[in-house]
């Protein structure tokens, strides 16, 4: 996946439509939007990313009418951390295309993999799930309490041919979903076009989420 900064409004319609699309209850996110400048941030970030925040998404943030957006989810990194510490083999990569899922009937909640990602993405089931309206949504069955939860690239869609919910939903056209193989798709020509960064690469783990950002912003 590839993420436009230029293009993203910080408008949360893909955290929302993730949500909905599956199955996520109440306090619980897979995709989260940060914002940085404006004079406040609405959303801590995961201990590390500061940096990313106050570099070239940020500048001029000095200035109170600069905000920057940083869509946040699973990075599905090539050599995930996550998979390494997991003891029962519940985080793993899909041999056909390394998505990272979790096994959730393997999953024994020690929260191992929480500590070990560096990005801060995957996400506690506490207790009962907490929906409003009160029934489930979406085609993926719920997740019973005590396991760990993330994004999943939508692999139910992906399967099917589809695009992942939030690349559907975003009205930016900011996420664009393809074969990083294929030097031809539409993912790796935005990424060669616009000289793709990815988060914490000093941590070596690979993410398989490419940012754009020309970063040329007028001054209002």
């Amino acid at each position: 996946m590839a993420i436009d900064l230029d293009r993203c409004l910080g408008c949360w319609a893909c955290a929302i439509a993730c949500k909905e699309e599956n199955n996520i209850p109440l306090g619980l996110w897979w995709n989260r939007v940060l914002t940085a400048g404006g004079g406040d941030d609405d959303v801590e970030e995961p201990e590390g990313l500061g940096m990313v925040l106050e570099g070239p998404l940020t500048e001029g943030a000095g200035d109170p009418l600069q905000m920057g957006y940083l869509p946040l989810s699973c990075q599905h990194c090539e050599d995930p951390p996550c998979a390494k510490v997991c003891p029962t083999g519940a985080t793993y990569k899909r041999d056909q295309d390394g998505i990272v899922l979790v096994d959730y009937d393997k999953c024994i909640g020690c929260r191992y993999c929480m500590a070990a990602c560096p990005y801060g993405v995957r996400v506690f089931n506490w207790g009962k799930a907490r929906r409003v309206p009160d029934f489930d949504y979406g085609e993926v069955a719920a997740r019973p309490a005590g396991v760990v939860e993330k994004c999943t690239f939508c692999v139910h869609l992906v399967d099917r041919g589809e695009l992942p919910a939030c690349v559907a939903a975003c009205p930016g056209q900011a996420r664009i979903f393809g074969d990083l193989n294929d030097p031809d798709s539409a993912v790796s020509r935005a990424i060669v076009a616009k000289g793709g960064f990815r988060l914490l690469e000093d941590k070596n783990t690979r993410p398989q989420v490419f940012y754009l950002s020309s970063r040329r912003r007028r001054v209002l």
